[in-house]
């Protein structure tokens, strides 16, 4: 395995603190009532910011089960936003990273506000499975880039999770039109294995896998989404997140 000297987490919300901390209550006052991690302090409990350092507070379990004791000086650049999008990565994330040919290890956690995007405005269905390639497209050329952009690092990419358990029924998210499309979310999936298995250093982490049976039809206690959203991870699910992550650099560097 390369030594790392710097991680990149970029997507959306599955890799960020704020719902983690939410949930947790380990959060502003501020921050719960305006949805705004810039109101106050939020615990950085997010998987992304688990797996650069442990909170040992919240998962003594984990201690030492990171980034920073693996790598020590490892720096981190956590860029990931809430409800981003794969155009958001390329116009507004990856102008806060710099390039370099450095050995980095990047997570990418998007796809799944596009597909959620797309399907909200009922479209018909050529048109959302037009749709549904053109987000394919725009993943593999986001992946293209990055490669390019940082020749030495190493991508974890995830699949997207599925809240509803198969049923495509996820509450309050676009109730009034019906279940979701969940073939749309399979064959995205599929595509994101298929980059993964074809594209040397770039890793995969099936998060859509991973969470399959912590959704809705399980008990609120055994999910691992936050129960006021159930499209983002609490801080178990922030919790899991890190752990497959760290599993997958494991298996690759048996396999080097």
């Amino acid at each position: 395995m390369p030594d790392f000297v710097r991680y990149i987490a970029l997507g959306d919300s599955v890799s960020i603190d704020l719902y983690p901390a939410l949930d947790a209550g380990q959060i502003d006052v501020a921050v719960a009532l305006e949805r705004a991690t810039t109101a106050g302090s939020v615990a950085r409990i997010g998987a992304a910011s688990l797996l650069y350092q442990n909170s040992e507070e919240l998962w003594p379990d984990e201690l030492g089960n990171d980034l920073i004791s693996r790598y020590p000086g490892i720096e981190a650049n956590i860029a990931a936003e809430d409800g981003a999008t794969i155009g958001d990565v390329f116009g507004e994330q990856l102008t806060q990273v710099d390039d370099t040919e450095e050995p980095v290890l990047i997570t990418l956690t998007v796809g799944g506000n596009d597909l959620l995007s797309a399907y909200g405005n009922r479209p018909k269905k050529t048109l959302l499975e037009k749709i549904e390639r053109d987000i394919a497209e725009a993943y593999d050329f986001l992946v293209d880039h990055l490669r390019g952009r940082f020749p030495n690092g190493t991508l974890i990419v995830n699949t997207i999770y599925d809240p509803s358990d198969r049923s495509g029924k996820i509450p309050g998210v676009y109730d009034e039109i019906g279940p979701l499309p969940l073939e749309i979310l399979d064959r995205m999936n599929d595509h994101i294995r298929a980059l993964a298995i074809g594209t040397p250093r770039v890793l995969l982490a099936d998060l859509y896998a991973l969470f399959l049976g912590h959704g809705v039809s399980v008990a609120e206690t055994e999910r691992w989404y936050w129960r006021r959203s159930l499209i983002e991870p609490n801080a178990q699910g922030a919790n899991q997140i890190r752990k497959l992550w760290l599993e997958v650099l494991d298996q690759y560097e048996v396999t080097q």
